[in-house]
């Protein structure tokens, strides 16, 4: 009997660590691992269970975010990083492009992972204020989930909760 599959995307703004999420689950953890930051997009497929994730990373410079739209129709699930430490004009972009994404017609059935990475860093805000200052709450017709990155032995779990988050 075959694998099912499920294509996630992986966004978010620059430098919120989406490739090394990606990296992790993809290869495990290690030291020597080398991320560069994304142009364009990387696919990895992480198999979990009885699943296949295909994990499209797509770049989250302010100039790629604009070619997102792209790579939506066929996702399944959308997992969001969010970088943890981030001031509050970095708050308000993250918001603004997370609420955008979720406006678009191929996205509406997919649910959201808000995965709050860096939280091993001393002022990281907690998932419960990452949770408000995103403004999950609002999301009355998606299936969500806010959840900290569990610093670097977070594994493929991480991708069924993007295709079954709520």
């Amino acid at each position: 009997m075959g694998k099912d599959e499920c294509r996630v995307l992986v966004v978010g703004l620059d430098g919120a660590g989406k490739t090394t999420i990606v990296q992790r689950l993809k290869y495990g953890v290690s030291e020597d691992m080398e991320v560069i930051p994304t142009i364009g997009f990387n696919i990895e497929c992480v198999e979990y269970k009885k699943m296949i994730f295909s994990l499209w990373d797509l770049g989250g410079a302010k100039e790629t975010r604009s070619f997102w739209r792209f790579y939506y129709e066929g996702s399944q699930g959308i997992i969001f990083v969010f970088d943890s430490t981030s001031d509050a004009l970095r708050v308000e972009e993250a918001r603004e492009d997370l609420h955008r994404l979720l406006t678009e017609h191929e996205l509406w059935d997919a649910p959201l992972l808000v995965m709050a990475n860096k939280q091993d860093e001393p002022r990281a805000m907690a998932p419960r204020e990452i949770t408000e200052k995103l403004q999950l709450y609002s999301l009355a017709n998606r299936n969500w989930c806010a959840q900290a990155q569990c610093g670097p032995n977070a594994g493929p779990w991480l991708c069924a909760g993007a295709c079954r988050a709520g």
